[in-house]
């Protein structure tokens, strides 16, 4: 059986410098898995969608190793709290405030997401 995509015109936009920037289509998101998003000023955005739907954005960067690889990490959840391990160091990521679960000095940049 194969499924068919979801369809719609949604896109999903990120709060960057006060304006609402687009990135992708919500199609583009399969939940449970992540994709990356190259921002206006070269950085890139690691954009989730969990499988409730939820959406979230981070930094892509690992602080840890330096290498753009969050998008890639896998979705998990901490005390009912979302988070997305880094596919190298295994650190965790928490998607809402980009803080470091593994060690509380670390943080990435979490974006404010909508759909439009």
């Amino acid at each position: 059986m194969t499924l068919a995509l979801e369809t719609t015109d949604l896109k999903i936009e990120l709060a960057l410098d006060g304006d609402w920037f687009t990135v992708c289509d919500l199609s583009t998101l399969l939940p449970g898995r992540g994709v990356a998003a190259l921002l206006p000023d070269g950085r890139q955005a690691a954009i989730f969608r969990d499988r409730s739907g939820e959406l979230f954005a981070i930094d892509n960067r690992d602080p840890f190793t330096g290498a753009a690889v969050l998008s890639r990490g896998l979705i998990g959840s901490r005390q009912g709290r979302p988070f997305v391990a880094s596919p190298l160091l295994k650190q965790r990521f928490d998607l809402a405030s980009g803080q470091c679960l593994d060690d509380e000095a670390v943080r990435v940049t979490a974006y404010e997401v909508r759909t439009s």
